[in-house]
């Protein structure tokens, strides 16, 4: 993303409105300014888990990065700094020797908000730095209730790599409340958001496969828009019981006519083409609470 691209019409966002027929001119990316403003600042320096998607090798992947609260804190109102590094192993760990456009994502369970923060990130030391482009609060649908449990005793982080999903990774997978997807444009930056449902709400359609309902948002299209521009995208899955981590990355595909699950305006399908398990990625463990009411 650069300075150019805030404020500025998307085409992809503009396509997936058209197509849809919600939204119109000026609805989503240029709603949003780069300036963080208190409302933001307080969500992100509460956190305790943020979620980054850049991309890395030409592959887009999606990574969490965790700490004690106020690890990521903006610093003024264009900057935040993050104390802190992906878990060796991590797709991503590498990534921000050199400035990238990367989307991040402050999600707090407890109270179903959320903060995106859209920039160019760089390494700075042991830890990171954002400038901010798009700033933006999404609506509470679809987040499910946690609560922290516990920090467990900090263990060496494992990876492990394939080009597909493992059986354990594919019931991972099937079982799951929540994921994150990354995406990006060029000319446009980067985004990561969130996705949330009823367990299961993700079908594994074999080792390479997976697709999911997309539900009624804010008309934004900012994820949907993205990919009307560039088919890559990253994934993450989270073991909130263990601390585990379960990255991919591959293309996707819209059909636009498939509303056959319940909620759904549409159905996504994703063709995985690299996995990377990150064990022991996080000390954060996390207690699940309610589903969200808005979950079909």
């Amino acid at each position: 993303m650069n300075e150019l691209a805030a404020g500025r019409a998307h085409a992809g966002e503009q396509a997936v409105q058209r197509r849809v027929g919600e939204g119109g001119p000026g609805r989503g990316s240029p709603m949003f300014g780069p300036e963080i403003g208190d409302g933001p600042a307080e969500v992100i320096a509460d956190r305790r888990m943020i979620v980054l998607g850049a991309v890395a090798d030409d592959l887009v992947w999606a990574t969490m990065v965790s700490g004690a609260k106020g690890f990521a804190t903006p610093a003024d109102e264009r900057t935040i700094r993050i104390s802190g590094l992906p878990a060796d192993g991590d797709p991503l760990r590498a990534a921000f020797e050199e400035p990238r456009d990367c989307g991040m994502l402050a999600l707090d369970q407890s109270r179903c908000r959320r903060v995106r923060a859209n920039g160019r990130v760089h390494r700075d030391g042991a830890g990171l730095v954002m400038r901010t482009e798009q700033v933006l609060r999404n609506c509470p649908k679809y987040i499910q209730k946690r609560e922290f449990a516990a920090d467990a005793e900090p263990a060496l982080a494992r990876a492990v790599t394939g080009a597909e999903l493992t059986a354990r990774q594919q019931d991972w997978i099937a079982s799951a409340d929540t994921f994150f997807v990354a995406s990006q444009a060029a000319g446009h930056g980067a985004d990561t958001s969130h996705r949330g449902g009823r367990p299961g709400f993700v079908t594994v359609d074999g080792s390479r496969r997976l697709s999911w309902p997309d539900y009624r948002g804010n008309s934004f299209y900012m994820t949907l828009g993205n990919l009307e521009l560039d088919s890559r995208c990253g994934l993450l899955f989270l073991d909130w019981q263990r601390g585990n981590t379960l990255h991919l990355t591959g293309e996707s595909h819209v059909d636009w006519h498939d509303r056959s699950r319940p909620g759904a305006r549409r159905t996504i399908h994703f063709a995985v083409r690299r996995v990377v398990q990150v064990d022991n990625a996080t000390t954060l463990r996390w207690q699940r609470g309610e589903g969200s009411p808005f979950n079909p």
